[in-house]
């Protein structure tokens, strides 16, 4: 709330934190595992990273539309346009952040070894986290937030 100053947009982000969560899920029983006290901390971790990639998208896009308000450009045209140019700034330092995360958890997810078991258990939800959550970022939080601020229209009723 006090990043965004705006009620809506932190509700729009913890509202689509735990569909980040659905890829670290499906990561971790799909290996077989069960969730034990290891997944939680996984996913603990993988909470905070997704929450990172929402701030970051939210600000990029609150600053983009932010430029085009301060010119007078307020039309919807404008705004798909505010979005899609703060958006591709991220696309970049995102693929960026999930290649070193992914690159530093899928050696100790096929490893083997004393410990391996605990650590692949903190690894999963991270590493399948890792798929949903930048998809997330990318293109649910940027739909979400045109939603929000979209021009309304006025509907014509005549009686």
């Amino acid at each position: 709330m006090v990043t965004f100053k705006h009620f809506a947009e932190a509700l729009l982000l913890m509202a689509t934190l735990p569909f980040a969560l659905v890829g670290g899920i499906w990561l971790l029983f799909g290996l077989g595992h069960n969730l034990s006290v290891a997944g939680i901390v996984g996913f603990i971790a993988l909470a905070g990273v997704a929450a990172e990639f929402g701030v970051i998208m939210l600000l990029y896009l609150k600053q983009a539309w932010r430029a085009r308000t301060d010119q007078d450009q307020t039309s919807e045209a404008d705004l798909l346009e505010a979005i899609r140019e703060g958006a591709v700034l991220r696309v970049r330092p995102k693929a960026m952040t999930v290649a070193v995360i992914l690159a530093g958890l899928l050696p100790i997810l096929w490893g083997a070894g004393t410990g391996s078991e605990i650590m692949q258990r903190i690894a999963a939800p991270m590493v399948g986290g890792m798929i949903s959550a930048p998809l997330l970022s990318m293109f649910v939080i940027p739909a979400a937030y045109y939603l929000m601020y979209r021009p309304r229209r006025q509907l014509d009723v005549q009686v």
